[in-house]
């Protein structure tokens, strides 16, 4: 082989250099290609007990990790040789538009992970075209969000209190801010037991214990933005000294009926989702009930642990009632091929939790913008890979549910 010194004409073609971003926020949040990484980043710059109360599920979180294997176990039938060159991920949700299959969940005491809190993910909703949803143990209030995104689409959700006549007052007050859609959540009778926030000693607002100082020392940028920012303001009630779980086995009712939405869908003149739904039979009854929309969800592993997987109960679900009712879902979505296998599967748009809070923990409003992005560009990816070019061409055909998990039969031999 013959061989001879490089020539430098040769080489300056080779030796491009980024131009160095100086913005630390920004280079950290360029370098999370993934919903993961911006998980990993997250961790490092948010104390452990914010961090785990978003990260957490209850008891041994069999539940969150089933419903994450579920997306992982999809596996997709692509078309070749189409027309792929312009995607359409448009559609209409819940009688409004959404410029993805995708909406932010609600989340509650979202400035613990971070000060900028639900503000921050309402205008990166608005800012992508997406719906946004504030909880009733939100940290921002029902006007401020509207507010910050006045022309945006905003969902509150309603849990139902002992004191009706104070949940009534909040869904009052998201009427006359403009929310268009309300999501009444009814799978939290009771806590869940959620062990990583008793070993945490999880508390509203964060307890300065030594463990919590120790932990602070290496993530000094989250206190400083805790200590001089506005002390935390909720959406629905003015302080608490306890947990998170002492909170909603005090205020929450589980005396909650079907009843009890009957008049709510009186009462409420927009759009009425119900959020928690993990059966088809509720489904139907509540179909029935008159509502817009469901959403399949087993809170994100929060409840109930060993719960269903909603990805496994929506085929089935969207096929007897997503005539009748928009079929949402939500729990273990962590990409945009999470998204488009679920709108194959027949749910007419998802939400996104954990997703987005680790978006936010890593870097506010713009970390939440880079989760979008991220979520944005996966779907249309996959969609392209697919050969489809809108979102009503996904169907069933194009997604195949591989089980791990096989129910055993309890019905007895013959002759038994």
């Amino acid at each position: 082989m013959k061989r001879q010194f490089p020539n430098p004409r040769d080489l300056a073609p080779l030796m491009r250099f980024r131009r160095p971003q100086l913005n630390a926020r920004t280079r950290r949040l360029d370098r999370a290609l993934t919903i993961h990484d911006l998980r990993a980043i997250a961790q490092r710059r948010t104390p452990k007990a914010p961090f785990d109360y978003t990260d957490g599920a209850a008891e041994s979180e069999i539940s969150l990790a089933r419903a994450r294997e579920a997306f992982l176990d999809i596996e997709f039938h692509p078309a070749i040789l189409r027309d792929v060159s312009t995607v359409t991920l448009e559609r209409d949700v819940l009688g409004g538009p959404s410029a993805l299959p995708l909406a932010i969940a609600p989340t509650g005491f979202t400035r613990m992970m971070h000060s900028e809190g639900e503000i921050a993910g309402a205008k990166a909703a608005a800012a992508f075209g997406i719906p946004f949803s504030l909880s009733t143990m939100g940290t921002a209030s029902i006007e401020a969000v509207r507010e910050a995104i006045p022309s945006g689409r905003a969902w509150f959700q309603l849990y139902l209190w002992k004191d009706r006549e104070r949940s009534m007052e909040l869904v009052d007050r998201a009427a006359r801010a403009g929310y268009d859609t309300l999501l009444v959540t009814v799978d939290v009778p009771v806590a869940g037991a959620r062990p990583r926030d008793k070993r945490n000693g999880m508390s509203i607002p964060p307890a300065l214990t030594m463990g919590t100082i120790v932990n602070a020392i290496p993530r000094p940028g989250w206190w400083i933005d805790f200590l001089t920012t506005e002390p935390l303001a909720f959406a629905s009630l003015s302080e608490w000294g306890g947990t998170v779980a002492d909170l909603i086995d005090t205020m929450f009712d589980p005396t909650v009926t079907f009843d009890d939405l009957r008049w709510i869908r009186e009462m409420w003149k927009g759009k009425l989702v119900v959020k928690g739904v993990q059966s088809l039979d509720d489904a139907v009854a509540l179909t029935a009930l008159g509502v817009d929309g469901i959403v399949l969800s087993n809170h994100g592993g929060r409840q109930l642990d060993r719960a269903p997987v909603p990805l496994h109960l929506l085929p089935r679900v969207a096929r007897e009632v997503g005539g009748d009712v928009e079929v949402l879902i939500d729990t273990g979505i962590m990409s945009g091929a999470d998204v488009v296998a679920a709108v194959a599967l027949g749910a007419r748009s998802t939400l996104i939790g954990r997703a987005y809070l680790y978006g936010l923990m890593a870097g506010g409003q713009q970390g939440v913008e880079r989760a979008l992005t991220i979520f944005h560009e996966g779907i249309a990816r996959t969609m392209r890979l697919l050969g489809v070019t809108s979102l009503d061409e996904l169907e069933p055909r194009h997604v195949t549910l591989l089980s791990r998990l096989t129910p055993i039969s309890h019905d007895r031999p013959k002759g038994h």
